[in-house]
């Protein structure tokens, strides 16, 4: 029997009670709470897509029937790409579990962190700021950007933690040698990483070159952190608010462990419980695993089409919504390449024969940095050709070290 059973009992019982889409969901399968008495029979029920779950929540604003509280005693609302707008409940049985990836880093007391995630609309900023205080540690909410304001700060306040991006720390050291600093004034000596990989390269660098002791966490918008790498083994350790499947994308069945699938996640939210949250991403489980009860083995690329840029998913339903305000836009497509460690976006596109360009660009920018929150970096008017009849709508170029 798995140590989860209990768990997801409770939790189901809860949510079908409490959640009405929950109820709905486990309806329309033809399943009650009571069909579900551990893991192995999560199987009974069908998998939540991020499409699914934008559905449900414009079906039924604003948080689609999932909140089992009160609004009013929500302490915040966030919003991600959908739109979806995400409630953050307190999560008093998962806050010692989410302390994980910060404890194995060693933030504590006496610890000085460049916070350099965003604190408006999405959840990173806050959460990693709570996480860090609540392990002791003064928290500098930098956020991203004003990189020679931030090396100052490492300088005139001995900084020793960073949590954000790791191709931003690189950044950051590269300007603070720029600048002329010595390299002995770059004092951070632990870092979290997340929303992008973290290369062996960068890792080298960082634990070899200056000492750190790094890790990079797993999670999404919809879900929290749910995993953080460790430097004795490969893959990511799972969080234990959280309970993992990994399954064929095809059928929705489960995987042998060590088989290669879709990553689904169940989580023990119960202010707001998505269950069979299916997250788009291929991954894999460790058939044994050492420091915590779930451990993936890797991250394998992505199920679907949306792709990470800059720790924001972009969905081609985003981009084809983009260009249904246009109709003088024949096909568009994103290009994701990565010139000096940063992620590019590129706008190729086709206009109907006799279109003008005009500000389209302009226009084009404005929407999808209002929509989805992401900069374009180029609009570029292409031939017919270039972009192909039922081609991918999103292409990742980028090459990690």
């Amino acid at each position: 029997m798995s140590s989860f059973d209990h768990r997801i009992r409770e939790l189901v019982a809860h949510a079908y009670a409490k959640s009405p889409a929950i109820k709905q969901i486990f309806d329309s399968a033809g399943v009650t709470a009571n069909d579900i008495q551990g893991v192995a029979d999560l199987v009974k029920l069908p998998i939540t897509s991020k499409d699914s779950l934008v559905a449900i929540h414009q079906a039924n604003p604003p948080f689609g029937g999932f909140l089992t509280i009160p609004i009013d005693d929500l302490p915040r609302i966030y919003i991600s790409p959908g739109p979806i707008y995400d409630p953050q409940p307190l999560n008093p049985d998962a806050a010692e579990y989410n302390l994980a990836p910060f404890r194995y880093v060693g933030f504590g007391r006496g610890d000085r962190v460049l916070n350099t995630f965003m604190y408006h609309l999405t959840p990173a900023g806050l959460l990693l700021d709570e996480a860090l205080r609540a392990c002791g540690a003064t928290v500098i909410p930098s956020g991203p950007g004003n990189t020679e304001l931030q090396v100052m700060m490492i300088s005139a306040l001995n900084v020793t933690g960073f949590v954000g991006q790791p191709s931003y720390l690189e950044t950051l050291i590269d300007k603070a040698l720029e600048m002329g600093f010595p390299k002995e004034v770059i004092s951070i000596n632990k870092a979290l990483f997340s929303a992008e990989i973290y290369t062996a390269k960068q890792q080298a660098r960082f634990e070899g070159e200056f000492g750190m002791k790094t890790t990079s966490a797993y999670g999404t918008a919809d879900l929290g952190i749910i995993g953080y790498s460790r430097s004795d083994k490969p893959g990511f350790s799972i969080v234990e608010s959280v309970y993992i499947e990994i399954v064929d994308p095809e059928t929705g069945q489960t995987v042998p462990d060590g088989e290669k699938g879709e990553i689904v996640v169940t989580t023990f939210n119960k202010a707001y419980p998505l269950i069979r949250f299916g997250t788009g991403d291929l991954g894999a489980l460790d058939p044994n695993p050492t420091h915590s009860a779930q451990h993936l083995m890797g991250l394998f690329g992505r199920s679907g089409e949306a792709i990470k840029v800059r720790g924001m998913f972009l969905h081609p339903n985003q981009l084809l919504a983009a260009k249904a305000q246009f109709p003088q836009i024949k096909r568009m497509q994103a290009v994701i390449s990565r010139p000096e460690k940063n992620d590019y976006v590129t706008l190729r596109v086709q206009l109907e024969n006799g279109a003008e360009a005009g500000d389209l660009a302009d226009k084009l920018k404005a929407l999808v940095q209002q929509a989805v929150r992401l900069r374009v970096d180029e609009v570029v008017f292409v031939d017919e050709g270039v972009i192909q009849p039922g081609g991918r709508t999103v292409i990742d170029e980028r090459k990690w070290d």
